[in-house]
């Protein structure tokens, strides 16, 4: 076997996702090829590789690399080439000169072991100085952690993510349970996991191991929007993933039972089996919304008539006697719920209420799921709404991770009114937290519509709500003259009756184009989007047209979407910075959508007063300002003005923005939106999956593809079914 040391002069190619990487390396003599996996590894750094020699056919003589170290340079040329590489963040070319100038051959030991004294150094302050030293150290940290899981096959980018999670405890942390890299965060499926636990000497039929197991599948099946699941199927998943005898998951059953991790709800019929935090939820939300339906209110009605017919004037609007009813109930009932689909006059019945109630003292409190939402009602309304965690003041507690809401029964929220808009959107978990912080004798209004696609998370909330007759709910069927111009309007409700949609009348806003094959799907919409809309309307491609289609993958799914409307919309030029994350190129000036909330990510406003906050959330959408690779980050300014800072350690927070699935849409309103009709997995394919996208637009629709395929999506009243045990558990209550 051969070794070879020297510093890398070029990396030729590198995946990210396995670390495969060919590079140049020079030593003190010669340079030669280094072919191998060999992750996080940069220009300017040093690698004693070993290996074999190999021809390439096109590329001659190779050093095929079986093991490589990193080694610490040793001449000042080396260290300031290895600075300036942007391994080590906030360190580039300029700056790493300085420091190498100042220090010397001592250089590394500085950074290492006394990092404060980089900031004699003009540019470099006390705290700057500081994190370098934190990110040469943690440089290393992480080697070692790449290095552990190296011979189990977990790629870098799972590496780093790993790492991010537990920090330098992280290889104790995995040897003591490798199981935790089932974690959601992480990502990691449960084979991989236990292959790991198996080199690590733990026992397939351990306790210890069909616990970790029973978690999982519970935590798939809660992906999946079900809170709970049958006894007899949970054990058969359990068995086939961990090859156990059903004895074997009794007894874990048991235990996770005890130490209160599951709750088993047992009836006449079946046994069904919760993770713990969802049974508590259901539990907890039923009674709450039980306590505040008792409340009555009477006595804010007298002289309704009288004080609607001021609203009416105040606002200049007319109200349909079905609207007046739905107003005098939100009067009248503790809980309301208000449901119907585009253009039936939710918002105004809001506003109305809002008027009633404020000009009688009352404190009305407005949120929303996300972010994008909380913005649209806003508008409509003219009154401020948060998003449902900011009203409930999210943070987090000493431990990074641990996010807590301020607000909950020893803390309630304070106003006599919430009301709730896009409540679709809302799982049960969040739904309990809410109504924990809703004091009895505070009016609770529902607003949401139940035929479009249900929570990401589990549960189906608003449907059980309905379903279960226990909650005053007023149903919205007749859609009004101002929206009966809208073909959009007219034409979800349609495609919700089962009906065929009015295509393609001069001078309306819903259009079909026709195309029969997936590549001709994506040209079209590429050219609606350049050339074709921008022309006829005018609209913006970068921000006022969005691209929603069913699927990630294939031609017309997300991934090739969003590279074909890259290629075009924000083409590859030499003044635009890049980086290279998974799969997905990203580039100054594209379009890109936080896919999880964070609420500690700071943001800046542009404006007169220099507004600061935290939290960025799941669906907002933006384009990226700068791509920093001194400071490692990326500068995303948003549609609402917000800009923020990703390090490069949370790209996964980021996706490209060009085309995104319809599910990700939810809550979220555009000027255009593009969906393309192509044959499709029956599951997705579906009539509310294409109502919901329907309803996303604001001026225009256009459907791209073949009108067999659209009758079938219309057609197919096939929704996911989901296990949830709250309309059960709330009928039980109002018996009590």
């Amino acid at each position: 076997m051969i070794t070879f040391e020297g510093i890398i002069e070029d990396i030729i190619f590198t995946n990210e996702i396995n670390g495969y990487t060919v590079c140049e390396l020079k030593g003190d003599d010669e340079s030669i090829t280094a072919v191998g996996f060999m992750p996080f590894v940069n220009v300017g750094e040093m690698l004693k590789v070993s290996g074999n020699w190999v021809t390439h056919p096109d590329y001659g003589e190779q050093l095929k690399v079986e093991l490589y170290k990193k080694v610490l340079p040793k001449t000042v040329e080396a260290m300031e080439r290895y600075l300036a590489s942007g391994l080590i963040k906030g360190v580039g070319p300029a700056s790493a000169k300085k420091i190498v100038k100042k220090f010397g051959e001592d250089t590394i030991n500085i950074i290492e072991f006394h990092p404060e004294k980089l900031s004699e150094i003009k540019g470099i302050n006390h705290e700057k100085a500081l994190r370098i030293g934190q990110a040469f150290y943690e440089q290393k940290e992480l080697r070692n952690v790449v290095m552990f899981f190296q011979e189990y096959g977990i790629s870098p980018t799972y590496c780093a993510k790993i790492y991010q999670l537990f920090g330098e405890g992280t290889i104790n942390e995995i040897r003591n349970n490798p199981y935790k890299l089932t974690d959601e965060k992480i990502g990691i499926n449960f084979k991989t996991s236990d292959r790991i636990a198996r080199g690590l000497g733990i026992d397939p039929k351990s306790k210890f191991r069909i616990c970790s197991g029973i978690k999982y599948v519970l935590s798939h099946i809660a992906m999946d929007g079900h809170t709970f699941v049958e006894d007899a199927r949970l054990k058969e998943h359990t068995s086939q993933l961990l090859d156990v005898e059903i004895d074997n998951i009794n007894d874990a059953l048991i235990s996770l039972l005890m130490d209160k991790s599951i709750y088993i709800e047992r009836d006449n019929a079946s046994s069904r089996v919760y993770l713990n935090s969802l049974y508590n939820s259901e539990v907890g939300a039923a009674r709450k919304l039980a306590e505040l339906s008792s409340m009555k209110f009477k006595g804010d009605i007298r002289d309704f008539d009288e004080k609607i017919l001021e609203v009416q004037k105040r606002e200049g609007i007319v109200l349909a006697q079905n609207q007046k009813d739905a107003v005098k109930e939100a009067l009248v009932s503790g809980v309301l719920i208000i449901t119907g689909g585009p253009g039936t006059g939710k918002t105004t019945i809001i506003k109305s209420i809002i008027n009633l109630l404020t000009s009688e003292g009352y404190e009305v409190l407005l949120a929303a799921p996300t972010g994008r939402a909380a913005k649209r009602m806003t508008e409509a309304t003219g009154f401020e709404a948060k998003t449902i965690h900011r009203l409930l003041e999210i943070g987090y507690t000493s431990k990074e991770d641990d996010l807590v809401f301020a607000k909950n029964e020893a803390n309630p929220i304070d106003g006599d009114v919430v009301i709730i808009d896009e409540m679709s959107m809302v799982d049960i978990l969040l739904m309990n937290h809410l109504l924990k912080a809703i004091e009895p004798g505070t009016r609770l209004i529902l607003v949401g519509d139940v035929d479009q696609l249900p929570s990401v998370g589990p549960g189906k909330v608003l449907q059980d709500l309905i379903k279960s007759e226990m909650i005053k709910t007023v149903k919205l069927k007749e859609i009004f003259r101002q929206a009966e111009q809208s073909l959009i309007i007219v034409n979800a409700h349609k495609i919700n009756n089962g009906e065929k949609p009015v295509l393609n009348y001069k001078e309306k806003d819903f259009f079909f184009v026709t195309r029969n094959s997936a590549e001709d799907i994506v040209k079209t919409i590429v050219d609606l989007c350049v050339r074709r809309i921008p022309i006829t309307y005018g609209f913006e491609p970068m921000r006022e047209i969005q691209v929603l289609t069913p699927v990630r993958k294939g031609v017309v799914g997300v991934g090739n979407l969003n590279t074909e409307l890259q290629a075009v919309l924000n083409p590859k030029d030499k003044n635009k910075k890049e980086k290279l994350f998974r799969d997905f190129l990203f580039r100054e000036g594209d379009r890109v959508m936080q896919i999880k909330n964070n609420y500690n990510l700071r943001w800046k406003k542009q404006d007169a007063e220099g507004s600061e906050g935290t939290g960025v959330f799941n669906g907002d959408t933006g384009i990226i300002l700068e791509i920093d690779d001194e400071e490692q980050k990326i500068v995303v300014s948003f549609d609402d003005d917000k800009t923020a800072d990703y390090d490069f350690s949370i790209l996964d927070e980021l996706e490209p923005a060009f085309a995104v699935t319809i599910h990700k849409s939810q809550g979220s309103e555009f000027p255009v939106v593009i969906v393309p009709i192509f044959p499709g997995p029956q599951v997705l394919m579906t009539r509310n999956l294409l109502y919901t996208a329907v309803t996303r637009a604001r001026n225009l629709v256009i459907l791209v593809g073949n009108k067999d395929y659209l009758d079938v999506m219309i057609n197919n009243e096939r929704e996911t079914n989901r296990n949830s045990g709250l309309a059960d558990k709330l009928r039980k209550c109002f018996m009590l």
